[in-house]
Order: C-alpha cells, then sequence, then structure tokens
C-alpha cells in the first residue's frame, strides 16, 4: 500500500486528490496538511511514502517544505506546478523532489505519478524536462576545450565524478541529461531496456545520486550533454 500524504492550503483540491486517490486499491491517503510547516510534521509523524506537495501555501512554502522533509528521509516528494512558473521547477529540483506534476494533469497521470515516485523513481514530465534541460544550456558555462577528444571521452579526466562510468554508462547518462526515455535510450544504443536500467543503476550507484533529475543535472554540470551534442553519441 502506498501511503500519500496530501498537502495545499485549499481544502476542494485536498478533497479532489483524495477523492482520485482513495478508489485505487494500492493507494491510500493517509493525511491532509493546509501548510508547509503543518506537512513536514505530518511527514515525520505518518512517514508516508509519497508527499504530494502544492508550492504556494501560507506558514511555509512547498519548496522550503520539500527540503526540509528529504534532508531528514520523511518521504519522497512529489510537487504540483504549472507551465508558467519555471523557478518552481528548478527550485523543487535543488530542495530535492522526486518529481513534478502540472495541476492540469489527467486523474490517471496523477495516479501514475504517485505509484513512479513511491517506487523509486523520478518523475518529470517531458515538457519539464525541456525546460530544465532549456535552463542548464542557458545557465551551464560550455566546458570543451580545443583539446578536447570530438566523441567527449575526455569527460572523465576533467570532471572526477565520472572517473568511475565506462564508456557506455557515460552514453546513457548523455542520452538521459537530453531528456530520453529508458525506451528512447534503448533504441538510440539498439539495446534492451533492462540493459538500460542496468546501466542507469549503476550510474545512479557510482555518482552518488537518487534519481534521474539528479542525473539531468549532473550531465550538465560536468558538459556532458553539451559535448555529445555537438559530435553526436559514439
Amino acid at each position: 500500500m502506498i501511503r500519500v500524504l496530501l498537502v495545499d492550503d485549499q481544502q476542494l483540491v485536498r478533497s479532489g486528490f483524495a477523492l482520485i486517490l482513495g478508489v485505487e486499491e494500492d493507494i491510500a491517503v493517509v493525511g491532509e496538511a493546509a501548510n508547509g510547516r503543518d506537512a513536514v510534521a505530518l511527514a515525520r509523524h505518518l512517514r508516508p511514502d509519497v508527499v504530494l506537495m502544492d508550492v504556494q501555501m501560507p506558514v511555509m512554502d512547498g519548496i522550503a517544505a520539500t527540503r526540509e522533509i528529504v534532508s531528514t528521509d520523511a518521504a519522497k516528494v512529489l510537487i504540483l506546478t504549472t507551465f508558467d512558473r519555471d523557478d518552481y521547477v528548478f527550485a523543487g529540483l535543488a530542495a530535492g523532489a522526486s518529481g513534478f506534476l502540472l495541476k492540469n494533469s489527467d486523474p490517471s497521470h496523477l495516479v501514475d505519478g504517485v505509484r513512479t515516485v513511491a517506487e523509486g523513481h523520478a518523475l518529470l514530465a517531458p515538457e519539464v524536462t525541456r525546460r530544465v534541460i532549456e535552463q542548464l544550456t542557458r545557465s551551464s558555462p560550455t566546458r570543451r576545450t580545443p583539446d578536447d577528444h570530438p566523441t567527449g571521452r575526455t569527460a572523465p579526466q576533467r570532471d572526477p565524478r565520472l572517473e568511475a562510468l565506462t564508456p557506455r554508462e557515460l552514453e546513457v547518462l548523455a542520452l538521459v541529461g537530453r531528456g530520453l526515455s529508458n525506451r528512447e535510450i534503448a533504441a538510440e544504443l539498439y539495446v534492451g531496456e533492462a540493459t538500460v536500467k542496468t546501466h542507469l543503476s549503476n550510474v545512479f550507484a557510482k555518482l552518488h545520486i537518487r534519481d534521474r533529475v539528479q542525473a539531468v543535472v549532473v550531465a550538465f554540470e560536468t558538459g556532458l550533454v553539451t559535448r555529445v551534442r555537438e559530435s553526436g553519441p559514439s
């Protein structure tokens, strides 16, 4: 059973989410909070699997609450966001959120999102992924130097975080950074999805990162995505 804590300052919104999730046999709403401070307290007390978190709330906003909940491993957090507030997305990433859902998502997407995050995966909608990539592209300096190999294989020598990755794991990380799904990565590399999942698990373990969202950030911070985009994967 997936235990969910609902956090939103509007009772009507919480009731709607509770109604949608409550009909699922594998999901149980165990609590509700109207602000971030109460959410932190309830998360520590109830230890839910997933906190469905609004952003704009009184007393303490959803970003600050997410940071406190994640820092104590009280629960995974799924943030509700909208297209026109990119700042929430990036602040949520920094706070440790496991995923983002659009407030106008279909009920089925809400249910699938809760299950995805509960299973330990990151949830980043394609629209949100594109915005993250665009922002990282604008904000991250290009790290390529004249002596870089055209395939980007010099990345491990220039960034200690990538030293332990195999060439294939570097390719997988780069493709994750470009926003590709496991299925798309499998097609790009001519391997099975199970193989992609294995490579991703290795990448997460070696880089000490929690999920796909953090992998996107690392791919840009190390310059790996920029180089692959310029020369194409080998």
